[in-house]
């Protein structure tokens, strides 16, 4: 994903000057109009983020996603997560029996690194801002918020046992036998070497099981959910298995099977809904931006934002991008490694970031198809900053990945400058809430 040589970083070539009219200002929520305007009926809006620790991607993407509920009734966000810690911030927000007490019980739960990607303030705010929503609509009108990753299988796989166990005595003999396949490797180092030494049958086993569960899940009635509940962790199941041995053959195919699967599993919560659902997803840019407009599909790499365009076009589709020019962002300097604040240098010469900084220093959203110079303008290639949780500010160039970002988003929301987000260990100064947050902490 990380451009090959220097003529992979062409930059835009269109006069600065000649595109500020068509910017739109960006300081408070009313100024989400346009935004609003241009997903119109549209019932899959997917927003991005160019890092998994920038403050402002995450409250501007909890103002959008709050609108769209409050004005356009989405039925649910669904997050670059996993299942199982991102259902029990589900069952808070719809006050489900057996949930924690406080929204900081639920989020310390996220155990799995990098966990300040939901354990954090931010996500805390919009969580409470959720439940408060929610206490006023009746069972089928509460949104959701679920997780639509693949990398859950040791939790899934037990929840699968320990539910099938009281509920579906004969299909939870079929998830003991898909747990015992991968039990005795549980201890390795890491899901690849498991799938390197599991016994040949497993993907079978996982496979039947995902079959019974899913013929059976109308009995699933006992909790609230449960399901929908026992379908996904059976899918997360089937699907690491083929993401986890694609990882241990060192190749690309373990991004296409991990975006594959976000996307089933999207489908699958769409079809659980009523006809009339809407979604919303969370995930970084590389998921959400049309991998056909960057360097990612010269490597036959395709993710959600594409697959979700392909399949869903005639029901509308809105891909809305972010990014900033520097600032600064929680991450590992290494896999595994503590989180830490770390500075964000400004955008390199002939990126986008450079671009829309040099043409005007403020915050702005830009709608692509509002005029055809403007999208003309952004289809010319260049490097967009994509920073993941493992960075290093010193190695900025590997970090863009080439993109004709018109073709890519149908939107972007600009920040000059971003600061880190705050970690549950790390308070904001001042209160972080729903009537606050982005703008004055």
């Amino acid at each position: 994903m990380q451009p090959k040589n220097e003529d992979d970083m062409i930059s835009v070539k269109t006069d600065k000057k000649d595109l500020e009219k068509f910017y739109h200002k960006l300081e408070t929520s009313a100024d989400l109009d346009p935004l609003l305007e241009r997903i119109g009926d549209s019932k899959y809006v997917l927003l991005g983020e160019a890092s998994h620790g920038t403050h402002e991607y995450y409250t501007w993407r909890a103002q959008i996603s709050k609108r769209l509920i409050e004005e356009k009734s989405f039925s649910f966000i669904a997050v670059e997560g996993d299942w199982p810690d991102c259902y029990k911030i589900n069952k808070w927000i719809k006050v489900y029996p057996n949930s924690e007490e406080n929204i900081q019980d639920v989020l310390k739960q996220f155990e799995r690194w990098p966990n300040w990607m939901w354990a954090n303030w931010e996500i805390a705010a919009f969580a409470t801002w959720l439940k408060q929503h929610n206490k006023e609509k009746e069972e089928n009108k509460k949104v959701g918020f679920y997780g639509l990753d693949v990398y859950s299988l040791w939790d899934s796989m037990k929840i699968m046992v320990d539910y099938l166990e009281k509920e579906d005595p004969e299909t939870a003999k079929l998830a003991k036998n898909a747990f015992q396949c991968f039990e005795p490797y549980k201890a390795r180092d890491s899901y690849a070497s498991v799938f390197r030494s599991a016994r040949e049958g497993c993907k079978d086993e996982v496979i039947k099981l995902l079959k019974e569960v899913r013929r059976n899940a109308h009995k699933y009635d006992t909790e609230k959910e449960a399901d929908l509940n026992a379908e996904i962790n059976a899918l997360v199941m089937a699907n690491a298995e083929k993401y986890y041995e694609a990882m241990a053959g060192f190749g690309d195919d373990s991004w296409n099977v991990r975006d594959r699967h976000m996307v089933e599993t999207l489908n699958t919560l769409m079809d659980y809904h009523d006809a009339d659902a809407k979604v919303i997803v969370w995930e970084h840019n590389t998921h959400v931006g049309d991998a056909r407009a960057t360097g990612m599909a010269s490597s036959g790499l395709l993710n959600v934002g594409q697959l979700v365009r392909e399949q869903h076009e005639e029901e509308g589709v809105v891909l809305v991008g972010f990014g900033s020019y520097k600032g600064s962002v929680m991450a590992g300097s290494s896999w595994g490694a503590p989180m830490k604040e770390m500075r964000v240098p400004e955008g390199i010469e002939h990126s986008l970031e450079n671009f829309l900084h040099e043409s005007q220093p403020k915050d702005k959203l830009i709608i692509f198809d509002e005029n055809r110079e403007l999208a003309e303008a952004f289809r010319e290639k260049t490097g967009h900053r994509a920073i993941g949780v493992v960075y290093d500010p010193n190695w900025e160039r590997g970090n863009y990945v080439p993109s004709k970002v018109s073709d890519r988003y149908d939107a972007f929301l600009f920040f000059d400058k971003t600061k880190a987000l705050h970690p549950l260990k790390i308070k904001p100064k001042g209160e972080l809430t729903p009537e606050t947050y982005p703008f004055g902490i």
